[in-house]
């Protein structure tokens, strides 16, 4: 492992733990410099093509996933240790089904369902964008049937 700061590529590991999604989290130190940095290692497992709703289909894109994630969480109390626990879980569910190819809808209703026990105004400004609330009545609605339950 190349250091980031020096970009000597010795290193010894001091600290080695695993997370719950298989991934390893290991603190180490460069020989050369001293510094000391973390890596993260989790396995590279396939994720199926995502089906758009126009019919053209692309590749899993993690940071895209991550990037829509944070805008609906922008300015929430919610934190990035929370975010990313959300995408791992979204990324392992698609890699658990082992299908070729998923709908976009299903990649949308797993994120949806983890903002809304994540935080339910992140699940509203996610909701705006993927359920089409585009006027004030279906976000009423919206809203109304996130307080009945």
């Amino acid at each position: 492992m190349r250091c980031p700061y020096c970009q000597h590529y010795d290193s010894k590991v001091l600290d080695t733990s695993h997370d719950s999604h298989g991934g390893i989290r290991r603190r180490r130190e460069c020989f050369k410099c001293g510094q000391r940095f973390s890596t993260y290692e989790r396995p590279i497992l396939a994720t199926p093509l995502i089906i758009k709703q126009d019919g053209t289909r692309e590749e899993f894109d993690r940071e895209k996933l991550a990037r829509g994630i944070r805008i609906s969480c922008a300015k929430r109390p919610v934190s990035a240790t929370d975010i990313e626990r959300l995408i791992g879980q979204v990324e392992a569910q698609l890699q658990k089904m082992g299908k070729a190819e998923v709908s976009s809808r299903v990649v949308g209703d797993l994120v949806i369902n983890g903002l809304k026990e994540m935080d339910q105004i992140a699940y509203i400004r996610y909701a705006i964008v993927y359920l089409g609330l585009d006027d004030l009545h279906a976000l009423r609605k919206e809203i109304d049937h996130l307080l009945e339950s």
